[in-house]
Formats: C-alpha cells, structure tokens, sequence
C-alpha cells in the first residue's frame, strides 16, 4: 500500500492519503468476501489515488485471494468507468435508484483509449 518505512509511525503523524491507505490496508487485511469502499480515493493526490486505484482492481483481480465483490460509492465518474462493471447512478431527495447500466469497456481499461 505504499507504507514501507512508517511502520513505527504513529497515526496522528500520518498524513490524511496514508491514513486512507491504512482503512484500505485494514479492510483487506481481513481477506473480506466484500469489500465496501465510501470515497475510498477521494484524501489522497491524483497520483496516489491512479496508483491506488490500480492496486485495488489487481487484488480483486487476483485468482487466489480476493473479495469476489467490491462496492465502492464515488461522485468521480473517470474513477466509476476505470473501475467498475456495473454503474448505479442515485439520486437524491430521498435518495433513489435512477439507472443501472454494465460497463462494456473491456480490462484492461485506459484513460486515453477513445472508448474511455
């Protein structure tokens, strides 16, 4: 995750992206079935947060161990298309299910790719 050499750091002397990359770390260190992610890349820089986010879909693409769901709430819609299969747009006022709709960009997904 990116923490190597803060082992023996303590929490109030992280900053706000790797005390993000800690919840992450503690969330998947339990081996979940799913993995539930609220703005999970929302604390950290754009280049910590592509990084990040390329991590998570290798853990979840990984055969051996993985959660076999991740469900992740995100207002970044670049962030939903790279990372998501199947999209639930909400809405609000009371909160309420607009559209659900498949990703049918293929993996591995590119930012620049016309598609994209």
């Amino acid at each position: 995750m990116g923490l190597a050499g803060f082992e023996e750091t303590y929490p109030r002397e992280l900053s706000g992206g790797m005390k993000q990359r800690v919840g992450m770390a503690r969330g998947l260190a339990v081996d979940p079935e799913i993995l539930f992610m609220d703005e999970p890349f929302s604390h950290v820089d754009a280049l910590t947060a592509e990084s990040l986010r390329a991590e998570v879909i290798d853990i979840w693409s990984a055969q051996d161990k993985n959660p076999s769901s991740i469900l992740m709430v995100s207002h970044d819609i670049p962030e939903v298309v790279y990372m998501a299969d199947r999209i639930i747009v909400l809405g609000t006022n009371p909160g309420h299910l607009v559209k659900i709709m498949e990703n049918p960009l293929p993996r591995p997904r590119d930012y620049r790719s016309p598609s994209f």
